[in-house]
Parts: structure tokens; sequence; C-alpha cells
């Protein structure tokens, strides 16, 4: 463990992942400080540090990292622009960054396509040039993404319309990623890792949709829509260069069984929780609302 067991910041506080790296930390004894840019609705425990700032504005957190030993960076922005700011700051105090990037990067190529990897590409950059311990996360594919692609339609019907039914992933637990995240935060021994994510099975979106399902008993069907079709729909909640790399991803995925990692079992410890556990963490989120 950190010798000082120094306090630690968790952007993304109030998200899926980052809500779970903050109750660990907790559990774990650790001094917590929640950045957000509305502290009011955090809802977090009261024993953490809740505090304003912004990643966008990187003069917003020159009081936030004061005091801070290590740092989970989750990047939301739809650019780095202000990465090298921020990090910048974080670095004048933290001398451990765990940043939550993505599986899109490849490390064989020097220019990134798609939007998503070059944005986390460039925050990695920057994370490596301040030259202090870090360690990535790469993630293969949320379970979370469950929610935002079906949850509006599983609590109006039965029906899930969605294209590439064969697509194969092998979705993650955002408890697991957490997990990793607060292993690497507190101990030795992660410094300039790259870790790929994963969840414990390849499942099809199809397969996925069956097993939520059963998990808040009610059978679901998977209907395939074509891909122009889905793209109609998802231009309206989402800029058209991410709906281009959602789609591209997923017409890739229909090529066989997603390749799995046992990095959360080595890392914790303890096996990855199936999908199927995660369907039924979330039942109710998937039920029509009172």
């Amino acid at each position: 463990m950190l010798s000082d067991q120094g306090l630690v910041l968790v952007t993304g506080a109030t998200g899926s992942v980052g809500r779970h790296v903050v109750s660990q930390l907790l559990r774990e004894g650790a001094r917590v400080r929640a950045l957000t840019r509305d502290p009011k609705p955090a809802g977090l425990p009261p024993e953490v540090d809740v505090v304003r700032g912004d990643l966008a504005a990187p003069d917003t957190l020159d009081a936030v990292v004061q005091g801070v030993g290590a740092a989970f960076l989750l990047w939301r922005l739809p650019d780095a622009d202000t990465a090298p700011a921020v990090i910048d700051r974080l670095t004048k105090y933290a001398r451990r960054i765990v940043f939550l990037s993505s599986s899109a990067i490849r490390d064989d190529v020097e220019k990134q396509t798609g939007v998503v990897a070059r944005v986390h590409a460039d925050v990695e950059h920057a994370i490596e040039n301040a030259g202090r311990e870090w360690t990535f996360l790469r993630p293969d594919g949320f379970a979370t993404n469950a929610l935002w692609w079906w949850g509006a339609q599983i609590r109006r019907g039965d029906v899930v319309r969605w294209p590439y039914g064969a697509a194969a992933m092998a979705p993650i637990h955002e408890k697991d990623i957490a997990a990793v995240a607060v292993r690497a935060l507190r101990e030795e021994g992660h410094q300039g890792r790259k870790y790929l994510l994963s969840g414990p099975e390849s499942l099809t979106l199809a397969e996925q949709v069956k097993i939520i399902g059963a998990a808040i008993g009610r059978p679901l069907r998977f209907e395939e829509i074509s891909p122009d079709a889905a793209r109609d729909q998802l231009l309206a909640v989402m800029p058209q260069e991410i709906v281009d790399v959602l789609l591209g991803v997923l017409a890739r995925l229909t090529a066989g069984p997603a390749p799995t990692t046992t990095v959360v079992s080595e890392i914790t410890g303890a096996p990855a929780r199936t999908f199927r556990e995660w369907a039924r963490d979330h039942a109710a989120e998937f039920l029509p609302q009172a």
C-alpha cells in the first residue's frame, strides 16, 4: 500500500465506475476527494470531500489537487485540448495517476483513427509525458452500455430493435473496473502497465438481451434492424462521428467470439463478474418507472 495512505482524488465520481471507485476506496479506509461540476446533487457518502471543478477549465483545479497523493482520472470531454494543463496541475501533488482509457487505442500505429481512440491516446500521452507513476485501464466493452443502448426500449416493451445482433463482446461489470482501479491506486507493482480488461465470457448482443429478459422476469425479443435505420435513431442523441465509430465497431464484432482476458481475477483475486450478475444488479433500471 502507499506508505502515507494519502488522499485520493476521484474524477467522474458520480458516474457508474467512479461511484464504485469511491465506495471501494472508503471500505479500505482511504481518504477520498471527489471532483464534480456540481457538488449539491452528488449523493456521495458524507465522509467524501466533494469539491467543485471542471476538467474543461483547468484553472478550477488549483485548490482541488492540493494534498492529493493519487488520482483516478476519467475523461468525458470530446477532445483532449485541456489534458496537458489538467495533468500538469494533478502532478504537482499526485505521484500516481490511474486513467480509465479505452481499448480502442492501438499501440502499433502512430496515429489513432476514430475519435474515441484519438482522445484517449492523447490523454495517455499527456500522462506519460508528466513523468509520474501511471496505470492505464482499457476496458473492452462496458456492461452498462446495455442500459443506454436498450434501456428505454425495454422499459416500453418486450422488443429490442438494434443492428448487428451477432456482434460479440465480453462486457465487463463496472464494479470490476473499479476494483482494478483501486488496486492500481493503492498497491505497488502496477506502474507503467496498460491493462486490457474484459468480462469472463463472449456474448452476442442478442444473447445479452435474452439475459436481461431473464433478469427482469420478462422474455425479450431481439429484432435486427439495418445499420441505416439505426444511424437515423442514434443521430438524434449523439454526434455523427460517435455514431460512425459505434456502428463500425459493431460491424467488426460480428466476425466471431470476443477475446477475453483474466486481468480482473489476476489483480483482484476474485473472478470477474458475469453479465448475468450485472443484469441482476441493474434489473430495476430496465423496469417501467413508477
